[in-house]
């Protein structure tokens, strides 16, 4: 019998398989099988949520646009972010602003 690894969101060790998926009893969290076994990057917030496709994320700080005068202010939600490997592993769209990478560090998941 293999070792299930341990939950990434709150690091239990009483994770158990669903079909495909992970399931940690205690927070809830769900993450592929596939994932686990092939040591993806795990992308987590500034509070250790796991960030996966499409989740909706606020800025945790005001971040000035490089190049430009223009400020994002703390508080801005973000919605369907993609991510990507890399220094900034995140890709999204500002309203207002348009395409911006944003590092995970400075991002909390909604």
């Amino acid at each position: 019998m293999s070792e299930l690894p341990p939950c990434p969101q709150c690091q239990s060790p009483y994770t158990y398989e669903d079909g495909a998926l992970l399931i940690c009893p205690e927070c809830g969290h769900e993450w592929s099988a596939e994932m686990a076994e092939e040591g993806a990057p795990a992308y987590v917030d500034a509070n250790g949520n796991t960030l996966n496709d499409g989740d909706t994320v606020t800025l945790i700080k005001d971040l000035k646009i490089k190049g430009s005068s223009q400020v994002i202010k703390v508080g801005t939600k973000v919605k369907n972010i993609h991510l990507v490997e890399g220094d900034h592993d995140i890709d999204c769209k500002v309203d207002g602003i348009g395409a911006m990478k944003l590092k995970s560090e400075f991002v909390r998941k909604v």
